[in-house]
């Protein structure tokens, strides 16, 4: 490991990587990795792989917590505040800027054209990742008995997501599933990072995880409070905060993971949006630095803009700054607050089991994701058939979108089939969408 850099040096390389971080969790991850460890030689191998075990245990998304640990490895809180501000705020004022353009132009044919090109071209991107993370969770039949399980829960059942994600945790710490090298990411054979190698400030300090503890338990709580204050319609961003507080607490698996539970209580609970959407706020997600959960801020903005009885515009706005500060001040609060005692949580071989059992009920959320999504975009009408418990949904398929099909179709087979660069598929599907909708 190299000098530390300066302050400066580390405010420009985050604001570098915040503006290059398309790609998912994985290209950007990859990303850091190639800046940090093979150009910058900030950290080394073991260290950097050191964080990367310690977030991947953590809810929220990985990548912004692997900055904000590294920004705070090299200068302390100010340090983890820059860096984790810097890796989302690109992606968060381009998606507010979408969101705000969805809201003024999206009865517009074009625009209209354009959403329904990657709405389709969605369905191929979850399903891609579904592909993925099953290959890397699904290592036994008990975990794919634990899939198949959260995909009946929550599709057919409809359990709330986090009961999901609480009674997996709890299968996996009970009988010990994990492999903690499997957690470790291919750190195997690393050894732990010593004391001495660490700055002054991840020693590990009660007095200083208790202090911490309260001013950002405070940081994220007492705003919740404030919003819940104003009477009437503008408790709309009461209810955004504290949905959003949950989101932050139970996202284990990244944000395809949480997005059918956001998805269901954003359209079915609260109102804040429609189906096709959600869609389309995942579609313009994909398309923006930063990381995918995001998409959050789309949802909070339609929330705000059709809820508070506001200026739609000023309504919208709100709602997404409501929606990124309860998304993403807990973040910083897990690395703050855990991070100097990470050896420790590594070494807990029940918490990597509990790990790797939310791991394989994420897979059944994101097929239930994939189904959902599917339904909506596919077919013109949706209804349910009740069977005692059970929920079934029932498509028309009379009402069946064959250009919406192809365009899906098409896209999973450059996706899956070619491995072809997602941001590219998304740009030719929007393509496709528009000359359709004109055609």
């Amino acid at each position: 490991m190299q000098e530390k850099p300066s302050f400066s040096e580390t405010v420009r390389v985050f604001g570098k990587i915040g503006l290059l971080s398309f790609g998912g969790p994985a290209g950007q991850i990859a990303l850091m990795h190639r800046v940090l460890v093979e150009e910058k030689r900030w950290l080394d191998e073991a260290r950097f792989l050191h964080a990367l075990n310690y977030c991947m245990l953590l809810p929220g998304p990985e990548a912004t917590q692997l900055a904000t640990y590294v920004g705070w490895l090299l200068h302390g809180v100010r340090g983890g505040l820059v860096a984790g501000i810097l890796f989302v705020l690109p992606g968060a004022l381009v998606i507010t800027l979408l969101s705000a353009i969805y809201l003024a132009l999206g009865n517009v044919p074009l625009v209209q054209g354009l959403l329904f090109g990657l709405k389709a071209a969605v369905l191929a991107v979850v399903l891609e990742a579904l592909i993925k993370i099953s290959r890397r969770a699904l290592k036994s039949g008990l975990m794919v008995a634990v899939a198949v399980v959260a995909f009946v829960g929550i599709a057919f059942l409809k359990i709330p997501f986090p009961v999901i994600i609480a009674a997996a945790a709890l299968l996996g710490g009970t009988m010990h599933l994990g492999d903690r090298s499997s957690v470790a990411l291919a750190a195997k054979g690393e050894e732990p990072l010593s004391a001495d190698a660490m700055p002054e400030w991840t020693h590990p300090s009660w007095r200083r995880f208790w202090s911490t503890l309260i001013v950002w338990l405070g940081i994220w709580f007492l705003p919740l409070a404030v919003l819940y204050a104003p009477p009437g319609d503008m408790r709309v961003f009461a209810a955004e905060a504290w949905f959003f507080s949950k989101m932050a607490v139970v996202t284990f698996g990244g944000a395809y993971a949480v997005l059918s539970y956001v998805a269901q209580q954003a359209v079915e609970v609260y109102g804040w949006l429609k189906p096709d959407e959600m869609l389309a706020g995942l579609g313009l997600a994909e398309t923006t630095p930063g990381p995918l959960i995001l998409v959050l801020v789309f949802v909070g903005f339609l929330g705000g803009a059709r809820h508070a009885g506001l200026d739609p515009m000023l309504g919208g706005l709100l709602g997404a700054a409501v929606t990124l500060w309860f998304t993403f001040v807990p973040c910083f609060l897990w690395i703050f607050v855990g991070a100097p005692f990470v050896e420790k949580v590594r070494n807990v071989s029940w918490l990597a089991g509990a790990l790797a059992a939310v791991t394989a009920a994420v897979v059944g959320v994101i097929a239930n994701l994939a189904v959902w999504f599917s339904l909506h975009v596919l077919f013109g009408q949706l209804g349910e058939r009740q069977l005692g418990p059970i929920v079934l949904p029932v498509p028309d398929f009379s009402g069946f979108d064959w250009a919406a099909g192809a365009i899906a179709a098409a896209a999973a087979i450059a996706l899956i089939g070619f491995r072809a660069n997602m941001i590219a598929v998304l740009f030719a599907a929007a393509l496709a969408g528009m000359f359709w909708t004109l055609v």
